[in-house]
């Protein structure tokens, strides 16, 4: 199981759905890009300090992470990553469902509120396929 999460991890980094280190993490979330915050469990107070000053205010799931910075730097092939930010919601979804899995007490509440924010955003996109197609067929509202 652990494996599987921290190759999901390298999978986002190909995609381009996440962002890895403090700067590039920062920059993520004050653009409102972030979906989720990751941090390393042996990260420093002064990393753990910096991830809550980024989340503040903002409505940002936050969650360290069971894994050690080497771990991470190892299948995302960066050095000494100690926070990450999640950028697209169904790969956020599927990483704490991954980490659920591993231990659904710590990780449980984080994996429900990730679901909730996919099926919100799967239903805006659903809407919005439904307007386009409604503007290219016409469909009309018929008068009462």
């Amino acid at each position: 199981m652990k494996e599987k999460s921290l190759r999901l991890l390298g999978l986002m980094r190909k995609a381009n759905a996440v962002s890895i280190g403090e700067t590039n993490t920062g920059s993520s979330v004050r653009a409102g890009k972030a979906k989720l915050l990751l941090i390393a469990a042996d990260a420093s107070e002064n990393s753990r300090k910096r991830a809550e000053g980024f989340a503040a205010g903002r409505q940002l799931l936050t969650v360290t992470l069971p894994y050690a910075k080497e771990e991470i730097s190892s299948h995302v092939g960066l050095n000494g990553c100690s926070m990450a930010a999640v950028l697209d919601v169904g790969f956020a979804a599927a990483l704490m469902r991954e980490l659920e899995e591993e231990d659904p007490e710590t990780y449980g509440p984080a994996a429900r509120e990730a679901e909730r924010l996919d099926a919100r955003a799967r239903k805006r996109r659903q809407e919005a396929a439904a307007h386009e197609r409604n503007k290219r067929i016409g469909k009309r509202r018929k008068c009462v």
